[in-house]
Parts: structure tokens; sequence; C-alpha cells
């Protein structure tokens, strides 16, 4: 089993990084593969719901995203991690997953269905549960259950060193990564069980203007 952990810092070995190496690390222990993904530096377009996605299956746009999305369907669980930027996720990482999730909606590709998911964030003080409240809500209407740890996913400080002092945020991804872990178990003995996924409905789609 596979989780892919997303680094949606611009900083390839910064704190976020930091705060997921910790549950990579932890994964690994509990036999599970773990790799982080980086986002990257370079700009991000944001979704410019052209739909091509519908048709082609990936993104318009040739950057990260299409490279994740390759990922991401062979993966069995996914933790994306972001700085705090102005009391919200970066603006990479906003980028980055409305593009990734609506493109794998549209093309129907499923990758992110009934797959556990978790968000963790990392700041130099305040903002994090704001953030943390955004990165969750791709997870809730994708179908993906949501993994927690024993308190929220965050970790504190201006730098890695900061971070690495930071025991109660730590043991929080520790936590995380074993619940992840334990989720993964759970749910590949209840497929070899032959325990059925959930029956589907076709999706239904109203608004407010009558």
């Amino acid at each position: 089993m596979k989780v892919l952990l997303v680094n949606g810092s611009p900083h390839a070995k910064g704190c976020t990084y930091t705060a997921l190496e910790g549950i990579a690390e932890t994964l690994n222990t509990e036999g599970i593969e773990a790799e982080i993904f980086q986002v990257g530096i370079e700009p991000l377009a944001g979704c410019i719901a052209c739909r091509t996605c519908s048709k082609k299956g990936q993104c318009v746009f040739s950057d990260p995203v299409n490279d994740f999305l390759d990922l991401a369907k062979d993966a069995d669980g996914f933790i994306f991690g972001s700085p705090v930027h102005y009391a919200a996720a970066s603006g990479a990482i906003t980028s980055f997953m409305d593009r990734a999730f609506f493109a794998d909606s549209l093309a129907g590709r499923r990758s992110f269905y009934l797959k556990p998911a978790a968000a963790i964030v990392s700041a130099r003080r305040a903002g994090t549960t704001a953030a943390f409240d955004q990165l969750n809500k791709y997870f809730a209407i994708s179908e993906m259950p949501i993994i927690s740890s024993r308190y929220w996913n965050m970790v504190h400080g201006a730098t890695p060193e900061d971070v690495k002092k930071d025991e109660e945020g730590l043991q929080t991804m520790r936590v995380l990564a074993r619940n992840m872990a334990w989720f993964l178990k759970c749910k590949e003995a209840g497929i070899k069980a032959g325990i059925p996924f959930p029956q589907s409905e076709q999706k239904v789609f109203t608004n407010f203007i009558r």
C-alpha cells in the first residue's frame, strides 16, 4: 500500500516538508510506502473551467497537476500539506488541488473515490485552522474518508529547526500516520472479506434559481 504526500510549500525542505517527512517515516514503520510529491516553485495557473479535462482525461495545462494525477490513480491514500499564507492554504496548493480534483471528477477517473485523505498545515503562529478547514473540503466533496489525529493536524515554527522542537505537533503527525495506516489495513481486510463498496447513485445537480 502507498500513501502520496503532497508538499504545497515553495520550500522543498521547509516546515511543511518536515511535518510530511515525519509522517512518511511513521508510515514506513507501519509497512506503508510513502512518497512526497513536491508541487514546486513554478507558477501554477488556476482552473479556467475550460472542461478540456472531461474530453482528454487530463488538465489542459502541462505542469505538475497531470504528473500528480498519473500517480494518484495507483495511490491508496493521500496527505496534502500546506504552509499558512494569510490564514489560508498557499496559492500554489489551492490552484493545484482545484485543478487536480476538478480534472479527476470531470474525466471520470475516480482516483480519489473512497481513498483516505488528510490535510496538514504549518504556520509560524496563527491561521492554521482556517487553512486546515479549507483543505478538508476537497476530500469531503470527493467521497474520501478523512483521517484525523488527536489534535488538528498542524505544526508551528518559522524554520524546520523550530518545527522539530514542536513536540506536540510532531506527535500529532505520528498519530495521524498510524491512523492512516490502520484505516488502510482495515479497508484492505474489508475488500478481501468481500465487503462491497457503497451503492452508487447518479449525481443530481440543482441550483436555487427558479
